[in-house]
């Protein structure tokens, strides 16, 4: 892992190479042939894949800018036409067609109101257009846990503890999970939705991931205990 700025140049080369947040790749032309070379275009942590195919830049800005294939937690703020409009936290809005849903037809399709949270994947990132969302997975064309988050929670981060939270190895939600069954939705745009049987443990696994967040408290597996305790779940 290293550091970088906005403008170096990264050499990321894989056949199937894909780039996430930070990275831009570019094309030149001359007289002799076409290349490509990738750029940073924020400073943070470079990091790659173990096979060297994905690699992106994790930082820990307060703005959310999106990037292709990232989940996502969105507020409807409007019904425009076939679709929606989505406060996702970005600098514009993110468009929903009401079609991007499992099973949705034009006789069947969600009735989604203002004001109404979504689970989604961002289907379309560019610096000149609208991000555009969809609810399934973009194999299996599954819902996947996407589309609408009825009740619950949700818990405004940074982007870092959300991007935490995602790894498997965090020590944070799972620990949570041994107390009491609780359920989770973590969006990269600094957004977690959480939901348990009882109004008091959403509050406290609130309270937990505030405490947890390196933008907070910062706590450790064993500080987050003790103040697990203090809670009264």
């Amino acid at each position: 892992m290293s550091t970088v700025f906005p403008g170096d140049h990264i050499h990321a080369q894989h056949v199937n190479l894909k780039l996430g947040p930070g990275l831009l790749q570019t094309s030149s032309v001359n007289s002799q042939n076409a290349s490509s070379s990738v750029i940073a275009t924020r400073a943070g942590a470079l990091n790659h894949s173990a096979n060297n195919s994905k690699w992106w830049i994790e930082s820990n800005s307060r703005r959310y800018v999106p990037a292709t294939q990232e989940l996502v937690i969105g507020s409807i703020i409007q019904k425009v036409g076939e679709g929606f409009r989505v406060d996702i936290g970005a600098a514009h809005p993110a468009s929903l067609d009401s079609l991007a849903f499992e099973g949705a037809t034009k006789r069947n399709k969600p009735n989604l109101k203002v004001g109404c949270l979504v689970y989604a994947r961002v289907s379309l990132a560019h610096k000149d257009m609208e991000p555009e969302l969809e609810c399934f997975d973009a194999q299996t064309r599954k819902s996947e846990g996407f589309g609408e988050l009825r009740g619950g929670f949700v818990v405004r981060c940074s982007l870092k503890m959300c991007r935490d939270l995602l790894d498997p190895k965090h020590f944070l939600l799972p620990l949570l999970g041994g107390r009491f069954p609780l359920e989770a939705a973590v969006g990269v745009n600094g957004r977690v939705w959480v939901s348990a049987k009882e109004f008091k443990q959403t509050i406290a696994i609130a309270r937990c991931i505030e405490a947890a967040d390196p933008d907070g408290g910062g706590l450790d597996a064993g500080e987050i205990k003790i103040f697990l305790n203090t809670l009264d779940v």
